[in-house]
C-alpha cells in the first residue's frame, strides 16, 4: 500500500453481504431428528451404508457434549436450523445451465474471472451441494478426478469408501458427529501417482438464506509423488439470526507428495463456523495449510497434522481479525508419530473494537518420533483497549532425542512507527494500514497474488467498517 492509495469504501462491503431471495427447490423443515437425517439420505439417493452411517452420526451427535473450551456454544439452538437445501437439479459443467441468480451471485463474487484467468478447475457449492464444476481437459486427461463429494460417492464408491470417515471419525467431537448426520456437498479430489498440477483447484462456499446449515464433507487424496494446490472461499451475507457452518475435511498425502490448502473465510458476522481439518502425510510428505478468517461471529478451526512418515512435514500459517461482536478461536494441531518429522506454525492475530481473538495450539511428538523437529511462533496486535487476546498452547514430547520451541508475542500498534509514517505526509488511518499489511506479511507471501490482494482488502474493509 502507498500513501496515494485511498481508504477502502464501505460500500463495497456489499460484494459479500448481499443476499438472494429463497429460490430453493427443496429444504427440510426446520429442527434435526432421525426423520430429517432419512430424508436428506432419501432425496440424494444414498446407498443403505450411507444411511446407517449417517443415523450412527446423528446418535453420536445427540450423546457427545460442547466442548469446554473457548467460546461457549450452550446456547445454540440446534432446533432452529434447517439442515438441508437444494438450489438446483443437479451439478452443471456449463456456466450458462446454472440457474440465474445463483450464477449472478458467484458472477458478482468473481468466480468465472478467476477460473479464466488462473485455475485448473472450480466447484461451486450455494447453500448444501454444488451447482458447478468444471476442470480442464489436460488435467482431466491425467486421471485427476474433481468433484463434488455427492458425485464421488454415486461415481468412485471404492475408493470413497476406502477413505471416506477414516480419518475424521464420527465420534471424534459433536460437529464432526452433526456433519456426519447432515452432511452435503463439499470437494471430492484424487491426485493420481505422479501428476503434479501446476495450477490451483478452487472451490467456493455460499450461504444465502437465514436459519441455514452448511455441511460439506470433503475428501482429498494425494498419491504418492503427486502434488496439489486447493483453495476455497467462503462467504454469507448479514442475518439478525444466526446461521451455522460445520465443515469436515480430510485429507490424505501419500509418500513424497505435496500438499497445499488455502481458506479465505469471509463468512458474515450471522455465522457460526466450527470445522474440522485433518490431514495426514506419510513418508517425505509434506502438508500445508495456508488458513485466513476475517469473518464470522464465532470461529472455532484448528487445522491439524498426523505426521506419521518418516521424514514427514506439516505447517500450518493462519491469520485471524477479530472486530466488534466475533470470537476468533483458531489455532493449530501438530501430532508426530513418524521419526525425523518436522513441523512448523506460525499464528498472526488482529484484534480490534472489542473483538477476541485466541490462538489454540496442540503438538504432540510421541516415544517413536524420535529425531523431530517442531515450531512454534504466535503473534498478535491488539488495536484499543477494548480487545481481548490469549494464547493457550498444550505442548508435549515423549523422547529425549526431539526439539520443540514456541514463542508468543502480544502488541500494539507501535506509536514510533506511526510518527515515523505520518512526519512523511501519510496519513494516520493509511500509515496503520501499512503496519498492519507488514505484520501479516509472512501470512499473504503464502497467497498466489491475487488472493493476497483480496485478503489485503477484506483486512482493510473489515476494520475500517467497524470503526466505532
Amino acid at each position: 500500500m502507498n500513501n496515494e492509495e485511498p481508504m477502502f469504501d464501505n460500500d463495497e462491503r456489499s460484494r459479500y453481504e448481499f443476499r438472494d431471495e429463497d429460490k430453493s427447490l427443496f429444504k427440510t423443515r426446520k429442527g434435526l431428528d432421525e426423520e430429517v437425517v432419512r430424508e436428506i439420505s432419501r432425496v440424494k439417493g444414498e446407498p443403505e451404508w450411507m444411511l446407517e452411517f449417517r443415523l450412527e452420526a446423528l446418535k453420536a451427535f445427540f450423546e457427545h457434549h460442547q466442548p469446554r473450551f473457548g467460546p461457549s456454544l450452550d446456547d445454540i439452538d440446534f432446533q432452529a436450523f434447517t439442515y438441508y437445501t437444494k438450489v438446483s437439479e443437479g451439478v452443471s459443467k456449463s456456466w450458462e445451465d446454472v440457474p440465474d441468480d445463483v450464477k449472478n451471485t458467484f458472477e458478482k463474487l468473481g468466480i468465472p474471472e478467476a477460473e479464466r484467468k488462473y485455475l485448473a478447475g472450480v466447484s461451486a457449492h450455494y447453500e448444501s451441494e454444488a451447482v458447478y464444476g468444471n476442470m480442464l481437459k489436460e488435467v482431466e486427461d491425467n486421471g485427476v478426478i474433481f468433484t463434488d463429494t455427492d458425485t464421488g460417492l454415486r461415481e468412485y464408491p471404492e475408493l470413497f469408501k476406502k477413505y471416506f470417515g477414516t480419518l475424521v471419525p464420527i465420534r471424534d467431537n459433536k460437529y464432526s458427529a452433526l456433519n456426519g448426520a447432515v452432511w452435503s456437498g463439499g470437494s471430492f479430489i484424487y491426485i493420481p501417482k505422479g501428476v503434479k498440477l501446476e495450477m490451483p483447484l478452487q472451490a467456493y462456499f455460499r450461504i444465502n438464506n437465514k436459519n441455514s446449515g452448511q455441511f460439506e464433507r470433503s475428501l482429498i487424496i494425494v498419491d504418492d509423488d503427486a502434488e496439489l494446490n486447493y483453495v476455497e472461499g467462503c462467504t454469507a451475507p448479514m442475518y439478525s439470526e444466526d446461521s451455522l457452518h460445520s465443515g469436515v475435511i480430510e485429507i490424505f498425502v501419500g509418500k513424497r507428495a505435496r500438499m497445499r490448502y488455502t481458506t479465505i473465510q469471509n463468512w458474515s458476522n450471522s455465522v457460526l463456523n466450527l470445522v474440522t481439518q485433518r490431514a495426514v502425510v506419510d513418508d517425505d510428505g509434506l502438508m500445508e495449510w495456508v488458513d485466513g478468517n476475517v469473518g464470522s461471529k464465532t470461529c472455532m478451526k484448528y487445522p491439524c497434522c498426523v505426521l506419521r512418515g518418516e521424514r514427514s512435514h506439516g505447517s500450518v500459517n493462519s491469520v485471524a481479525v477479530a472486530g466488534p461482536g466475533q470470537y476468533q478461536d483458531t489455532g493449530a494441531k501438530m501430532i508426530h508419530i513418524g521419526r525425523g518429522s518436522t513441523s512448523n506454525i506460525i499464528s498472526k492475530s488482529i484484534s480490534h473494537g472489542g473483538g477476541t481473538s485466541n490462538f489454540r495450539g496442540k503438538i504432540y511428538i510421541s516415544p517413536q518420533a524420535e529425531g523431530s523437529r517442531a515450531k512454534e511462533q504466535c503473534d498478535t496486535l491488539i488495536l484499543d483497549g477494548r480487545s481481548f487476546s490469549d494464547t493457550v498452547p498444550c505442548n508435549k514430547v515423549d523422547n529425549s532425542t526431539s526439539y520443540l520451541e514456541h514463542e508468543a508475542s502480544v502488541s500494539r500498534i507501535s506509536e514510533d512507527q506511526l510518527f515515523y509514517l505520518m512526519s512523511r505526509g501519510i496519513a494516520r488511518d493509511v500509515a496503520t494500514q501499512m503496519i498492519l499489511m507488514g505484520f501479516l506479511q509472512p501470512f499473504s507471501d503464502e497467497l498466489p497474488m491475487e488472493y493476497a490482494v483480496e485478503l489485503n482488502r477484506l483486512i482493510h474493509l473489515d476494520i475500517e467498517s467497524k470503526k466505532p
